[in-house]
């Protein structure tokens, strides 16, 4: 499916446009197809983003994968005492 549509774009992006449709060998509305999936496939996803942010956020924490099973550890006991507690309180 083909959507017909129109662009304002200045001199220097036309000029760009056209050395690339004719090193391609393509019209200009193929290499200009090719450059918007292009450019879309190198942004990151918001997930990407996330992750990436974690992985910051854990590399400025110095955390390994000792610490993290000590901070899980101690959390989980945590969690328990804290439901006995309530549980008893009944």
């Amino acid at each position: 499916m083909t959507i017909r549509t129109t662009y304002a774009l200045d001199l220097e992006t036309v000029e760009a446009l056209e050395r690339m449709a004719g090193r391609w060998r393509v019209s200009k509305s193929e290499a200009l197809r090719r450059a918007v999936r292009a450019a879309a496939a190198s942004e990151p996803g918001p997930s990407t983003e996330a992750v990436r942010a974690l992985e910051d956020l854990q590399r400025s924490l110095a955390l390994t994968r000792r610490r993290a099973d000590t901070w899980a550890r101690r959390a989980r006991a945590e969690r328990r005492s804290s439901s006995a507690r309530r549980e008893g309180g009944r």
